[in-house]
């Protein structure tokens, strides 16, 4: 590492339901605005506030971007029930899609200020991360025209949602490592009706571990941003540190 390579502290949440996380999100992103604010303050000194990358395994659960569109969820409350599934509007960009057991969801809090200041940019390098990770394991992903996400040929294998204020990014990606892709029948995935949904499982025939796959994101993470990617715990343990500004209900 080159003295001076800017450090992404990596925080494992394990399984955790989504409202939860996205709280935690929205008290996280408002520790580095509030650093951007007070720099010389004692409680947000230069060093106090890293950029961070929370991964996550979700339980079911479908969401629905600010700008998308509710009828693509195409089942009622009960039916959710019966899928053990909730529904969440939220904050982001983006239409609706499916977290749940097997995908690695990613959450890059960063200050963009601190890298460039370019959201198409940042989309685009997120996607490459995504493309670097899936190739390890034998796919030939790209990017499709006008779409916002990762493809392997027509199928989707990863989905991108963020939100940013005062340049401080929230909310991120979602890989298909091997989802039951059957709770995507439930929506119109991404708002996109003529494409279909994948997983590295369904590609390949192979299950490689979370842990594997959540190691290579980092390398390619490291490789695409320019930065170190440092694990350094548990949500319990970001939440002690954040104790001053994040209180878990």
């Amino acid at each position: 590492m080159n003295a001076g390579t800017p450090i992404v502290e990596v925080y494992d949440l394990g399984n955790t339901g989504y409202r939860h996380v996205w709280d935690l999100q929205k008290h996280l992103q408002s520790a580095l605005i509030e650093q951007k604010r007070h720099p010389d303050h004692v409680q947000y000194g230069p060093d106090d506030v890293s950029d961070m990358l929370l991964f996550v395994e979700h339980p079911h659960v479908y969401t629905l971007g600010k700008s998308g569109n509710a009828d693509h969820l195409l089942r009622s409350d009960e039916e959710l029930k019966e899928w053990e599934a909730e529904f969440v509007p939220v904050d982001r960009g983006g239409d609706i899609t499916y977290h749940g057991p097997g995908q690695v969801v990613g959450y890059p809090i960063l200050d963009l200020d601190r890298h460039f200041t370019d959201i198409h940019k940042y989309l685009r390098f997120l996607e490459e991360v995504i493309i670097l990770t899936v190739a390890h394991f034998g796919m030939a992903a790209g990017r499709s025209e006008g779409l916002t996400g990762v493809w392997v040929e027509d199928r989707k294998i990863a989905a991108m949602g963020i939100r940013s204020s005062r340049w401080v990014t929230m909310h991120g990606f979602a890989l298909n490592v091997e989802p039951d892709l059957s709770y995507f029948s439930n929506i119109v995935p991404c708002g996109i009706q003529d494409k279909q949904v994948t997983s590295i499982y369904h590609e390949t025939g192979t299950k490689p571990s979370l842990e594997e796959v959540k190691s290579i994101l980092m390398q390619s993470f490291d490789q695409v941003f320019g930065v170190k990617t440092v694990q350094k715990g548990s949500i319990k343990e970001l939440e002690e540190k954040f104790s001053y500004f994040y209180r878990a209900e």
